[in-house]
Parts: structure tokens; sequence; C-alpha cells
């Protein structure tokens, strides 16, 4: 019997006219179920190493970014975020803060921040993402 994000991620793949590989469905059940974005790192370390190589999970990724199921989030440290796109639009990104002292980022998907207006010295923005850094709440 299949697990509820079993059937969420097949649904989502179905949705977005993609083949239900078990490469996709691990990495959307992965997503579903973080509360952040993840790093491929993070999310090959959630599935584990045994199951798919790091090339089956960039691929799968870049199929899912394609279709808009997934978007980057962020990159830090080199380093690209992914998560589910269903909080954001297309042209715009809901918030995250990062703590300056865990290092742990949160969504922060009840924030709406005002979209930019207009163009500056030739500048036509695509996507705005906005991203916080402070103390988070354990660590204020």
């Amino acid at each position: 019997m299949r697990s509820d994000l079993d059937l969420k991620a097949r649904q989502t793949l179905k949705s977005a006219k993609l083949y239900c590989t078990a490469g996709r469905v691990a990495v959307l059940k992965a997503l579903f179920k973080a509360d952040k974005p993840l790093t491929q790192e993070e999310i090959t370390g959630q599935l584990g190493q045994n199951h798919f190589d790091k090339v089956t999970i960039y691929r799968t990724l870049e199929s899912l970014l394609k279709v808009g199921v997934v978007h980057q989030a962020f990159v830090k440290n080199r380093a690209r975020h992914f998560e589910l796109s269903h909080n954001c639009s297309e042209t715009q990104c809901h918030p995250h803060f990062t703590c300056t002292s865990c290092g742990k980022t949160h969504c922060l998907t009840d924030m709406r921040m005002p979209k930019a207006q207009g163009r500056h010295r030739g500048f036509i923005i695509h996507r705005q993402q906005t991203r916080f850094e402070g103390l988070c709440p354990a660590c204020a």
C-alpha cells in the first residue's frame, strides 16, 4: 500500500506530465517532508546514497525545475537550495530567514513582501526572492 506522500508525489508528477520514476517520487517525497529548502546533498542524505546517485538526483531536480514543480530558493556558499514551488508565484518566492547563530533556514510562507515595481537603469526583473538573516527564536 502506498503512503500519502507517495500518492501526493505521483499526483504532482502526473499534473506536471512527467513520468513517475522512482527517483522523481523519492526526491518529491523528501521535499514534501522538508520544512526548509534543501541542497542536493541534503536530499541525497535523506534518500541514502545506496538508492540514487548524485547524477540521478541532479537530473531529477533539473526536470522538476524545468516544469515548475520545484524551484531554486537561493544559493548559499555556492550550494543551490531547492524547495517545492507551491508556496510561491512564478515571479515571486516567499521570504526565507537564515539564523546567523545556528545556520538553520526557515520558510516564512505567511509573510508577504511587496513586489518590486518598474525598471531600474535598464534591469528587467523576472523573479524576486527575499532572504533575511538574524537570530531565530531559539537563538535569540
